[in-house]
């Protein structure tokens, strides 16, 4: 539960407008808690029969083919059975109901899903009318997260398309099962998966998927259509009625806008389908200009939003393209974009750095999740003809034909692969983003460094963005080295989850023990430090960049930060200048955090050494500091990397302390050896 410290902290983040919207939707909460109920009462004492989550009627076909361009029937294409496999394999464990959650592998769901159930804490959410529950207590619901991701349906999908491959009528029969014994166990307005809107839409577009998948299977007869359309129209209006705005208005509204202007798109005949469809489409039409930075960076700050979106923005315009009302070419133009910033951190064969918070959000399960950047690009490759995406990701594209068809899929496989393998240095300015790169792409010669000098995150709360300003991640080979330990966790361990968004975990110095930026609550940051590019000088085999950190509030007086860093591709060399001026005596932390494989050896005082892959890196710091190794540690906590949601592992961390007057200069040198 917050406290009224949050609650005065969250005010002082709102325009007045802001505050008025958000009384009235209090009072209109407070009314549903009440209004409800008494209907449901007044009904049953009256004899009149109560609906569970409504009915619908509708004339003509009930939904629009505007989603898989896979037909009614059985897909092929030339890479199918390479997928067939894999693919049934997880749906058999599905009509088990057995699925992983996360940190939860295999985990066996029961005979009967409980959609209200917290699997991990082991505990029944509550069933009040969803305005009163606060999902933000772990108390109340344990990790909302926990109940919410499989109640997302995206398990559907992957029955769906197992269906199509093999025609098996069981995936169909799971799916229709499952979809009755969730409108039995929550009815309109009450439990944890009526509280966000997000949610609702996320379902939606999974709900729309998984029936025009099994459409063929005639598992759900046109007798049912009523009641689920009703339950369908019922989202709708929620997500309507409570669309995020002023500051709450980041990637959920773009993902209640995509869920909105996709299911209203696909179930066409509903009763107001036509009015949602132009209010979420306008949505969408802004949003993409509103949070993607103009060089196509997501503008909170965070790699793994910038993947959600993405995907939210592709699966809408898809989806208004096949229906004939295509978005204009300015949207488009910003989603390749979108795809470009991607490719440019994908450039060298290796992942892209995890910045920013990530909660492993996605929309639709369309393949190997674990490869699903490279997915995606393989999507922006085949849909704008992109030979350089292409050659990022070869042996990609089970994405591709489930999203554009067997047709979409052949021109994706015929699309010719760059043959220009060289890394050039590049900048994303308007994100804050610059990549020092030289060598060949995939070669044992490839180093790529990133470097953030960009703002803290998106709007007033800044909420997913971490306290990395300055800070840089290392790859070679195509291999992590020092990484971005990733997020962890957002509402069970809040020690966790101050520490994976703090300045000291992450490769920038840390004055005075202090973040850059007010921590003010666990998706609230308050002032906060000015960063800003001063010099980008790009070469054929590396180049400089030098950004600057100036008002940090670490500190009750001001510091000003300035990094210079220099790749000499050529001598194979990293040199890194940290200029810190400030009044009084200060302490300066460098932190270096490693990946989990990275095992990291002191050769002398300040000389470390870390082998990887083929290549021998050395790390020499300034003799000033005083240095020591951390790994897995929790008293502090130092020394994670955490690849997914409730997912960590212990890694190395280079920590070194130095006392300072004024003024100071400190060198780091990274050598890298074959």
């Amino acid at each position: 539960m917050p406290t009224l410290t949050w609650y005065a902290r969250r005010l002082r983040a709102m325009s007045l407008p802001e505050m008025g919207w958000r009384l009235r939707c209090r009072i209109g909460s407070s009314m549903d808690c009440w209004v409800t109920p008494l209907c449901r009462s007044f009904m049953r004492a009256t004899g009149v029969k109560v609906p569970v989550n409504g009915e619908c009627t509708t004339r003509g076909n009930a939904v629009s083919p505007c989603l898989p361009t896979v037909g009614t029937d059985t897909p092929s294409c030339s890479a199918m059975e390479q997928w067939k496999g894999a693919l049934l394999a997880r749906a058999e464990g599905l009509v088990r109901n057995r699925m992983d959650l996360f940190d939860l592998e295999d985990l066996d769901l029961g005979e009967q899903i409980d959609w209200n159930y917290e699997y991990k804490a082991g505990k029944k959410a509550p069933m009040w009318h969803a305005t009163r529950i606060d999902y933000r207590s772990y108390g109340q619901t344990g990790d909302c997260k926990f109940v919410w991701e499989p109640n997302r349906h995206q398990h559907w999908v992957v029955l769906g398309r197992a269906y199509r491959l093999s025609g098996d009528d069981r995936f169909a029969a799971t799916v229709r099962n499952q979809l009755d014994s969730w409108i039995e166990q929550c009815p309109y307005g009450r439990g944890m998966n009526w509280r966000s809107p997000l949610e609702l839409a996320i379902r939606l577009i999974n709900w729309a998927w998984a029936w025009e998948l099994i459409r063929p299977s005639e598992a759900i007869p046109r007798t049912e259509w009523p009641r689920l359309l009703g339950v369908a129209r019922c989202h709708l209006r929620e997500i309507a009625r409570k669309y995020s705005r002023y500051s709450s208005a980041n990637n959920h509204l773009v993902g209640e806008a995509a869920g909105s202007f996709i299911a209203s798109s696909y179930f066409h005949a509903l009763k107001g389908a036509s009015a949602w469809r132009r209010q979420s489409r306008d949505i969408l039409l802004r949003e993409i200009f509103t949070q993607t930075h103009a060089d196509g960076g997501n503008r909170e700050q965070a790699m793994g939003y910038h993947l959600f979106t993405l995907e939210l923005f592709l699966l809408a315009g898809l989806t208004a393209r096949r229906l004939g009302e295509d978005f204009p070419p300015e949207y488009w133009e910003r989603l390749e974009q979108m795809f470009a910033f991607l490719a440019g951190f994908m450039e060298d064969g290796g992942p892209p750095p995890m910045f920013g918070d990530s909660d492993d959000g996605y929309v639709l399960d369309l393949d190997d999740r674990r490869n699903r950047p490279a997915e995606l690009l393989a999507v922006g490759a085949a849909l704008f003809k992109r030979s350089d995406f292409k050659a990022l990701v070869p042996g990609c594209g089970e994405r591709v034909f489930w999203l554009l068809g067997s047709e979409g899929y052949e021109c994706y496989r015929r699309l010719p692969v760059s043959d220009d393998s060289t890394l050039r240095s590049r900048a994303f300015p308007d994100s804050g983003y610059y990549l020092l790169q030289s060598g060949q792409r995939s070669g044992s010669d490839a180093v790529s460094l990133s470097f953030d000098c960009g703002p803290l995150g998106f709007g007033p709360l800044a909420a997913h963005g971490h306290a990395d300003l300055l800070s840089f991640t290392l790859k070679i080979g195509g291999v992590e080295v020092m990484v971005d330990p990733g997020t962890y966790d957002y509402f069970t361990y809040p020690r966790w989850r101050d520490y994976f968004r703090s300045t000291r975990a992450h490769n920038t110095v840390e004055i005075d023990h202090q973040n850059q930026a007010e921590m003010l609550g666990p998706f609230l940051w308050g002032r906060r430090a000015d960063g800003r590019c001063l010099l980008w000088k790009p070469e054929n085999d590396g180049g400089m960049v030098v950004g600057q950190s100036q008002g940090n509030t670490s500190s009750a007086e001001a510091v000003t930060h300035r990094r210079t860093v220099v790749l000499r591709g050529a001598r194979k060399e990293i040199s890194i200048q940290d200029d810190l001026s400030g009044q009084g005596t200060h302490t300066a932390a460098l932190h270096l955090h490693f990946a989990e494989h990275c095992n990291l050896r002191r050769i002398s005082g300040h000389l470390f050494e870390v082998h990887v892959g083929g290549a021998e890196v050395q790390i020499e710091i300034d003799p000033r500091f005083t240095a020591s190794l951390i790994r897995g540690g929790e008293e502090p906590i130092f020394g994670w990397v955490a690849r997914g949601y409730h997912q960590k592992a212990p890694a190395l961390t280079l920590c070194a302390l130095a006392d300072w007057q004024h003024q100071a200069t400190f060198h780091t040198m990274i050598t890298i050896g074959v």
